[in-house]
């Protein structure tokens, strides 16, 4: 099977010349994905961003094809060139049988256009909770709104991170998800955790950063490491956020890392702290609970941490100081905790069983009938 997955921040996960440059939860996820499949015997290809890099090179048998510079073109003209004319130039340099996408976006709805012209298969894949409430979009624009509903009911198959994603799709948008799981690669060893306590996410309002470095004051005693990069528009708040940082003794601010030296990092770590106030079912658990990292959380997917004591989810801001001081200060609790961490993720992310959702619904998307895959969307009989 020939597949495209079209994540434009992929590149920076997969080359790590390219490292440099920003790296998202689900650049991760679409990457390990890409490399899962490219050994299994699959024709695998994904669009990203122009970063200066030969258009249609190759890294681990993944086939790259470019689409546009991030800040290319002419405000308001640029949506059309080069953004969309960029994008399916390379969808169709790509020349799959099906085309993958993920986040709340209006590439969304420009790769359902292409793939609907051009009679090929579309599966989408929410990345976070806000991507199944129109409500609550994290996406500015009424334009790239509109182009993100079109693109999830054309979408031949939608996937979701949770059952609450499912049931919060099918009341809001009156789709039908599948839960699909997410890969994590196996870690490096590292000699010692060092780290009382990591924070990993972009610099952005949403994920509350202002958090970490509240509880660096209520802990002083406390070594905290916080990676994260600034995106566009936040500007402003990174720099208020690694000065702030910087003044404090028990606080080191890494800004943006590599995906590897970010790894790295949660190999030293003892406890893993999110402080976001949005998430779906973020990369950085995973990454965690291979490495034994229990987590400390406002967001509790499914209630996968209460349910399988992978460290503790928080009903307040106010309750974390708690919660870190508890496992930092209980040696054999924390042992236990990370014990039960690497056994989940042996028992239910193990690249077999997450790999088995991914590939029954392209083998099933692929199979639809013309006829099948012109159906409105009213009947769900699209959607797997």
């Amino acid at each position: 099977m020939k597949i495209c997955f079209v994540g434009l921040e992929n590149l920076p996960v997969l080359a790590p010349e390219y490292k440099q440059h920003n790296i998202a939860g689900e650049g991760v996820q679409q990457t390990l994905l890409c490399r899962a499949l490219a050994r299994r015997g699959h024709k695998v290809s994904t669009v990203v961003w122009d970063y200066g890099q030969p258009d249609g090179a190759e890294w681990e048998a993944i086939r790259v094809f470019k689409a546009y510079r991030p800040n290319a073109g002419l405000p308001l003209l640029r949506f059309i060139h080069p953004r969309w004319t960029g994008m399916w130039s390379a969808l169709a340099r790509a020349d799959a049988d099906l085309y993958y996408t993920s986040c709340a976006g209006m590439h969304v709805g420009l790769v359902a256009l292409f793939c609907r012209r051009h009679r090929k298969r579309f599966v989408f894949r929410t990345a976070s909770d806000t991507d199944c409430d129109g409500s609550r979009l994290l996406v500015p624009f009424a334009r790239d709104r509109w182009l993100y509903a079109y693109g999830l009911r054309r979408a031949d198959a939608i996937l979701v991170q949770s059952a609450s994603q499912s049931e919060t799709l099918a009341r809001n948008y009156g789709l039908a998800g599948r839960v699909a799981g997410m890969l994590v690669e196996k870690p490096q060893p590292v000699a010692a955790r060092d780290i009382d306590v990591l924070w990993v996410s972009n610099i952005r309002g949403v994920k509350r950063p202002d958090r970490i470095l509240e509880l660096a004051e209520r802990l002083p005693e406390v070594k905290i490491h916080m990676v994260g990069g600034p995106l566009p528009g936040e500007e402003a708040l990174f720099r208020n956020i690694r000065d702030t940082a910087a003044a404090k003794a028990n606080v080191t601010f890494h800004g943006r890392l590599s995906y590897r030296d970010a790894g790295h990092l949660y190999g030293r770590a003892k406890i893993l702290v999110n402080t976001s106030d949005i998430e779906g079912f973020p990369n950085s658990y995973l990454q965690a609970w291979i490495r034994g990292v229990p987590v400390v959380t406002l967001i509790d997917p499914d209630r996968v941490i209460e349910r399988e004591g992978l460290g503790v989810a928080v009903s307040s801001a106010a309750q974390i100081p708690a919660a870190v001081r508890h496992l930092l200060g209980d040696a054999t609790a924390l042992k236990a905790v990370s014990d039960r961490c690497r056994a989940f993720i042996e028992r239910e992310h193990g690249e077999e069983k997450v790999l088995a959702a991914y590939l029954d619904t392209f083998e099933h998307v692929t199979r639809i009938d013309n006829t099948n895959a012109e159906m409105t969307v009213s009947g769900q009989a699209r959607h797997v």
